[in-house]
């Protein structure tokens, strides 16, 4: 792409700053009971306040809430959307990237504000705005733009209930960019190396759990004050709020407890077909691991499987699942 071609897209997708990606949209379904338990079920967040009437009631509370982390899902769109996506603005602005080359696609972070419970009969408005499109960068995954939406919740009586934001990179795969730069430059006697997977983050709370798997273990958090296991590491129990703490070793026997297949967009460095399971393991804890050894049409739930850490590239090792 020339500097004046670049011009034009900067030009093109900076005039959909400010705008609404759609009309304000309420939520097909009030706030209820059941769609707490299914949530409550998934996630095996096991507070009382979400689902016991006289816990709740006796509470700070004063009566069952929603979990906060519910808040998008009230005015998510469903299955519907995936049927005959209706062309909004995001996507005309994401079209525009595409028409230039930027085809891949990646949800870097959000940030969410609760700024108050919500109650069973409660009704969730959500109107998203675009507002910010960053300047070209040069990421890991490759040159691009993080294009940022703000999404403002509010109830039935158009009062304040929180606010996200959320982060998405448009970028030009590095595989395509490091074979335009091969070209330009006339040297083809080497290939382009292709980036390897993501780099996991390693820090204060989660360093001795990679050190574990680096040696092959695949460890669990557990706390001393209540005997609770917990994973992903994290400083403080969740059950009873000790930050004292100490790890038992997985077995790696487990069964899978949700499951999905990656298609698209492909980064080199994955192995497609590309299974990724929510993983029960018989000490009780869940994890996110990929499963191998299986075809897509082969995994169902309560499959059970068995681990093993493995190395998935020149720096990494993680557990994979396979069939037991």
């Amino acid at each position: 792409m020339t500097a004046e071609e670049n011009k034009d897209l900067e030009a093109a997708v900076r005039a959909y700053v400010g705008r609404e990606v759609s009309a304000p949209k309420r939520g097909k379904d009030d706030v209820n009971l059941a769609m707490i338990r299914h949530w409550t079920e998934v996630t095996g967040d096991e507070n009382p306040v979400y689902s016991d009437p006289e816990f709740a009631a006796k509470s700070s509370k004063g009566g069952i809430i929603a979990p906060p982390t519910m808040l998008q899902i009230w005015s998510m769109e469903g299955y519907s959307m995936c049927q005959e996506p209706e062309m909004d603005v995001q996507r005309e602005l994401h079209k525009i990237f595409d028409a230039h080359g930027y085809v891949g696609v990646l949800g870097t972070n959000t940030v969410t504000e609760f700024h108050r419970d919500l109650r069973p009969g409660d009704q969730v408005t959500a109107h998203t705005i675009i507002d910010n499109i960053s300047e070209r960068k040069t990421t890991g995954r490759g040159v691009g733009y993080f294009i940022e939406t703000v999404t403002k919740f509010t109830d039935q009586n158009g009062a304040d209930i929180g606010r996200q934001v959320f982060r998405v990179l448009k970028f030009k795969p590095n595989a395509e960019t490091a074979e335009a730069k091969a070209s330009t430059a006339g040297t083809a006697a080497e290939k382009p190396e292709l980036p390897t997977r993501i780099q996991a983050p390693r820090g204060h709370d989660n360093a001795w759990w990679w050190e574990a798997i680096d040696q092959g273990k695949l460890m669990i958090q557990r706390c001393k004050g209540c005997g609770a296991l917990r994973h992903p590491p994290r400083p403080m129990c969740g059950q009873c709020n000790s930050t004292e703490w100490d790890a038992i070793e997985s077995s790696l026997d487990g069964e899978v407890y949700s499951f999905t297949e990656l298609h698209y967009p492909k980064f080199p460095g994955y192995p497609y077909p590309l299974l990724c399971a929510v993983v029960q393991l018989r000490e009780g804890t869940r994890l996110i691991a990929n499963l191998a050894g299986c075809a897509p049409e082969e995994v169902f739930i309560g499959m059970k499987v068995k681990g093993k850490v493995e190395r998935v590239d020149d720096k990494t090792m993680l557990p994979n699942f396979y069939p037991a």
